[in-house]
């Protein structure tokens, strides 16, 4: 009873105490609170954007119970899993016959007795739209049915009911510029529709293609190309079925069976929800489970709780100790009572524990209003709608407990040492002095440089625990040493000016206030630079290795048809007059030896010439990767080596196969000067003079030996080649010429698409063919969804015989969005740490203020003291951190290049460059901007009014 009657009253004077203490209880909640509100934000986002299984099946079957597809294989026996999604043929199951001898398979007969199907079909389309003609996807289904609810929903209109109608995803409307009561006319068989409404997918939300009624598109379609051979017939996808179960029975595993009897594949509501014992699937004993990575993924979530609830602590911590000290005469008030050291714990831990609380409560609610507020935003973002905002109670539960786990441990320290302080020194409010601990740092310096050696080690030998293991303890290690680095400011500041030197001498003193807060910045920071390193390093590697098809910020035109001439000349004018084209245009010919391959190419390969450069063998011209003795090289050359000679122009031609001009692997094309500086980026008027002069510009020197390539040109005529057969009788000719070359440096071998640039008249005189082929434009930017459309429908008016492509830059992701978020998680937190540090130091230090303003300093320095007081915390806690974040990235990163390593041995053609990049611009935004941020809104927020007051003691 009386352990209860002493918590009562521990609560009762935490709770007055924080009432009466608004700000720093407001600063404490506020530290507290918003780590839980960004985990239940995250946990419900996560939870609710993850597809349930019950979710996946809406998306794939609507409101139906089962999907049933015929796998083309015929009538034969298969075995399936109970998803739907893993199926094959039994073990025992005979041969596979031909696809042109299977027989058809009845799928309506295999559906359970009493059901209600409708069918399912896609073909891709070219349409009209407001600005030109696009490609999309056109799928016959009674969107109207209610059999689609889940699946298709309404969003404007009406669905379509009659054959001439049609609905467009709300995404396709976006590209396309139309809109509801709109016509769309499909290109080919020139079929009109009416968009009746406009429809999204919730699982899909950025599709963009349109639904017609089944029977309206790919029926009349195929009528229209049977009649008119100049029209191809529609390449309509496998028709699925959509099954309606009998009523109370729905689509059972049995019924699965039966349909997989006659060559089914059956994806069933209720077998996905409740499976069938594995006893009775066949195909279970082929199957493995698998559980790898729980275990890590578990280790994971645990480390970034771990950190979470350290920098909360250390963000909250000196809080509460300053809430402490300013107590400090109410805790000797406790003591002189008969309170024991323990009660006077208990005070300072009932803090914790209100604060907590209160921190708790309100960022769980947060969380859940900042979700429901954003969650159209984030929906848009994940391109999915939520099914409904799902909420586990338990982890809700357990992030709430977090929180106020979290307000007891910050206010555990503080609490211990408000029960070591004396009666006396409570009551007279002297702070007594203490030391620093000399062997902490000692410690410290040994803990960083073993965890530095741990997680190098780990990254060399590819153990990713001693990887994570290693990263922690060195953080752990500069944690213990902050202290002391704290305590080294001080001595920087003495022949800095007044207020930077109280500043700092000020941090140094109050320590157990400074390193806290210091630490807290490190962590946060420290997390974001790791990330961001190693997502800046990822991308560099994956821009290394992506192939591009032509130059950047180029666009190429060409012909697949050539025998109609005035096409090309249109087609150029379609992107002249539509395209951002930036400068003019440079012109790409085809050249070939003997009949044209593009027309008389037969199975043999005996019907048409072939031309090519013949490559010198030795060093400098043969890549030593590939071929004889490439693997022992492979064994004995670091990444560094390894690609350098990936790069040279012997090896590029072997990393680089695109053909992307039009032209054969050759990769000889007909050009001028224009090509040189538009397409190659080759300024030099020495190379334009050679081709004026007809003397061939190489591109790669792997191919030429002193000055010179050799032409090897196979002059063979098909018979069907009428007019050049009869010109040139007699068996296939064989010629080989030597020519003089001007030979580009190396960096132009990898130039995509082209090896050598041929004149036109040098091309005559060896006796080539040659053709116009292509035109080539600078782009100012990336062409948009109405440019491309406009474009090809100009295309498309001068007779559809050409093609536009652009340059396929790499994939693109999301990492400027990350490192942005990382930067800006990071940059509030440096500033929230600092905002709370800065508060604090201003309340314990009211009488040095006052002492001051008394003694006759100007107003100002009032706010530049709490700027810089700011900016000492920000910067260097900034330092810290990003000095511990590049450890365990660059760990990583030497785990990814021994991985990268054995790859190259196994292929020496496999890429080894694992490069480390260090995201700078992130590095200078939290080391310059967000500092001077700081201590501007420090000093911007800070009162140089000081009423004087007599100073106590």
């Amino acid at each position: 009873m009386n352990l209860f009657s002493g918590w009562r009253a521990a609560f009762r004077i935490a709770r007055r105490d924080a009432v009466r203490a608004k700000g720093r209880s407001a600063l404490v909640v506020a530290m507290i609170a918003l780590p839980v509100l960004g985990v239940t934000a995250a946990d419900l986002t996560y939870r609710s954007a993850l597809p349930t299984v019950a979710e996946d099946l809406t998306a794939d079957l609507g409101a139906a119970d089962a999907l049933f597809i015929d796998q083309g294989m015929g009538p034969v026996r298969l075995e399936q899993m109970p998803d739907g999604v893993m199926w094959g043929t039994p073990e025992d199951a005979p041969e596979t016959l031909p696809e042109d001898e299977r027989k058809p398979v009845d799928v309506p007969a295999t559906f359970p007795k009493g059901s209600r199907s409708l069918t399912e079909q896609s073909v891709p389309a070219s349409v009209t739209t407001r600005h030109g003609i696009t490609d999309t996807q056109i799928t016959e289904l009674a969107v109207a049915d209610p059999l689609l609810r889940g699946r298709v929903e309404l969003t404007e209109g009406a669905y379509p009911q009659a054959e001439d109608e049609i609905a467009a995803t709300d995404a396709f409307l976006k590209a396309s510029g139309l809109s509801v009561g709109d016509r769309v006319t499909v290109r080919g068989p020139e079929q009109a529709y009416t968009l009746t409404g406009a429809v999204e997918l919730p699982a899909d939300l950025k599709s963009e293609s349109l639904f017609a009624v089944p029977g309206a598109v790919i029926a009349p379609w195929q009528k229209t190309a049977d009649g008119d051979k100049g029209i191809l017939p529609p390449q309509a996808g496998d028709r699925k079925w959509l099954v309606k179960g009998p009523p109370g029975a729905g689509v059972t595993w049995s019924d699965v069976r039966a349909a997989n009897e006659k060559g089914v594949v059956v994806r069933a509501r209720q077998v996905v929800l409740d499976p069938p014992p594995d006893s009775e699937v066949p195909m279970a004993a082929q199957m493995g489970g698998s559980e790898s990575g729980i275990r890590e993924m578990t280790a994971a979530a645990l480390t970034v709780a771990a950190m979470a609830v350290l920098e909360i602590v250390l963000l909250a911590g000196p809080a509460f100790a300053v809430g402490a000290r300013r107590s400090r005469r109410q805790l000797g008030l406790v003591g002189s009572c008969g309170g024991t050291r323990g009660q006077v714990r208990a005070v300072v831990l009932a803090g914790g524990v209100v604060l907590g609380g209160v921190g708790a409560v309100v960022g769980v609610g947060a969380g859940f209003g900042l979700t429901a507020l954003f969650r159209p935003m984030i929906e848009d973002f994940t391109g999915r709608r939520f099914g409904e905002l799902t909420v586990h109670p338990w982890e809700i539960l357990a992030i709430a407990v977090l929180g106020l786990v979290t307000g007891v441990l910050a206010a555990l320290a503080p609490a211990i040492v408000a029960g070591r302080q004396s009666v006396l020194e409570s009551l007279t409010g002297r702070r007594g002095s203490r030391r620093s601990s000399r062997v902490l740092p000692v410690v410290g310096s040994l803990v960083l440089a073993v965890g530095v050696a741990l997680a190098v080690y780990g990254g060399v030998s590819g153990n990713i625990n001693l990887v994570a293991g290693g990263s922690v303890l060195a953080e752990l290690g500069l944690l213990c040493c902050i202290p002391v680095i704290v305590g080294f400011l001080g001595r920087l500041g003495r022949r800095l000016p007044l207020t930077p030197r109280i500043a700092l001498r000020d941090a140094a003193r109050n320590r157990g206030r400074t390193a806290p807060a210091v630490a807290a910045v490190m962590a946060a920071v420290a997390g974001s630079v790791a990330i961001a390193t190693y997502t800046s390093s990822s991308a560099a590697e994956q821009a290394y290795d992506h192939e591009p098809n032509l130059t950047a910020g180029t666009a190429v035109v060409m012909a697949f048809d050539t025998s109609q001439k005035a096409n090309l000349p249109r087609a150029r004018a379609a992107v002249e007059q539509n395209y951002p084209v930036n400068g003019g245009r440079a012109d790409v010919g085809r050249v070939w030896a003997g009949s044209d391959c593009s027309v008389y190419y037969d199975e043999e390969g005996g019907g048409c010439g072939t031309i090519g450069l013949v490559k010198p063998t030795g060093e400098g011209h043969s890549c030593p990767l590939k071929g004889k003795g490439a693997k022992e090289l492979a064994l004995r050359i670091s990444a560094d080596e390894h690609k350098r000679l990936m790069n040279s122009p012997a090896c590029v031609d072997e990393r680089w196969t695109m053909v992307s001009l039009g032209n054969d692997d050759s990769k000889i094309v007909i050009g001028d000067a224009g090509l040189l500086t538009s397409y190659v980026k080759l300024d030099d008027p020495a190379a334009a003079k050679a081709l004026d002069a007809g003397t061939p510009v190489l591109l790669n020197p792997a191919y030429a030996e002193n000055g010179e390539v050799t032409l090897k040109a196979v002059h063979t005529y098909s018979e069907r080649d009428k007019e050049n057969r009869a010109l040139h009788p007699g068996k296939a000719r064989t010629t080989t010429d030597r020519l003089k070359v001007y030979v580009a440096p190396d960096r132009y071998a990898a130039t995509p698409g082209i090896r050598m640039i041929l004149p036109q008249r040098t091309a005559a005189e060896l006796g080539l063919h040659t053709e116009d082929h292509a035109g080539v434009y600078t782009l100012s930017r990336e062409p948009n969804d109405a440019e491309r459309q406009a474009a090809a429908a100009a295309i498309e008016q001068s007779g559809n015989r050409a093609y536009v492509m652009t340059a396929n830059e790499a994939e693109p992701d999301d990492d400027a969005a990350v490192l942005l978020i990382l930067a800006l998680f990071a940059g509030v937190v440096t500033l929230g740490a600092a905002a709370i540090t800065t508060g604090l130091s201003k309340a314990d230090a009211e009488a040095d203020l006052t002492t001051l303003s008394a003694v006759g300093a100007p107003p100002g320095v009032r706010r530049s003291l709490s700027g810089f007081q700011c900016l000492v915390v920000a910067l260097t806690g900034v330092l810290l951190g990003t000095l511990a974040g590049i450890v365990p990235a660059v760990a990583l990163r030497l785990t990814d290049l021994r991985a990268a390593l054995a790859e190259m041995r196994v292929d020496p053609m496999e890429s080894a460059y694992t490069p480390i990049v260090m995201p700078w611009e992130t590095i200078a935004l939290l080391a310059l901007v967000v500092p001077v941020l700081a201590g501007l809104l420090a000093a911007a927020l800070t009162s140089s009014r000081q009423k004087l007051a007599r100073r106590a003691g």
